[in-house]
């Protein structure tokens, strides 16, 4: 695993936007229409930034998955951050589904915990290699990453089948909501 460049901005968009291109949850706040994964790639660049700045990026050592974490801890309001999301609201959500995208998040708020975390707020793999182990691999080197920053892992899936992957990891379901989609709250303590 590899912490990802400026550079590299490209390459994590890419695998996300195409990983996350079905997604419940990310389809939840995207309008469905022609420009779908235009507006999905803006997402995961506005993901990268906000990650870059407050958290950390990371690749795969062969660069076919990446997984971007957030320190809640860290985030700060600063002209650059309230750019990036005015931006995102202008370009992504449009100003009709803020209220929904802010009442959403609020729940997702509500669930985590009041100190230091590891917050998994994206991972994925190239889709053209998904199911050979980059992932997992991947997943694993994270779980390394927070033990040594002795921050506990949470993250979100809105993708029931994934449930089971993140188990197998050590990690457990702590609340469900449901949305017009059932999203699934876990986390992996130290």
């Amino acid at each position: 695993m590899i912490k990802a460049e400026k550079s590299d901005k490209q390459v994590v968009m890419e695998i996300l936007a195409a990983s996350f291109s079905n997604n419940r949850s990310v389809n939840y706040v995207i309008p469905q229409n022609e420009k779908k994964m235009e507006r999905i790639r803006k997402l995961m660049a506005y993901s990268f930034d906000v990650c870059f700045a407050f958290g950390d990026v990371y690749l795969s050592d062969c660069r076919r998955a990446c997984a971007l974490v957030l320190y809640p801890d860290r985030k700060r309001m600063t002209w650059q951050s309230i750019w990036w999301d005015l931006k995102l609201v202008a370009t992504v959500f449009g100003l009709s589904r803020t209220a929904k995208v802010l009442s959403r998040e609020q729940l997702i708020k509500k669930h985590h915990p009041s100190g230091n975390m590891f917050y998994l707020w994206f991972i994925g793999v190239n889709v053209s290699f998904q199911r050979t182990g980059i992932g997992k691999q991947l997943l694993l080197e994270l779980l390394q990453q927070s033990k040594l920053m002795q921050r506990p892992v949470y993250l979100e899936t809105s993708a029931p089948e994934n449930v089971p992957w993140y188990q197998r990891s050590g990690f457990e379901v702590y609340a469900e909501e449901e949305l017009s989609y059932r999203l699934f709250f876990l986390r992996k303590l130290l």
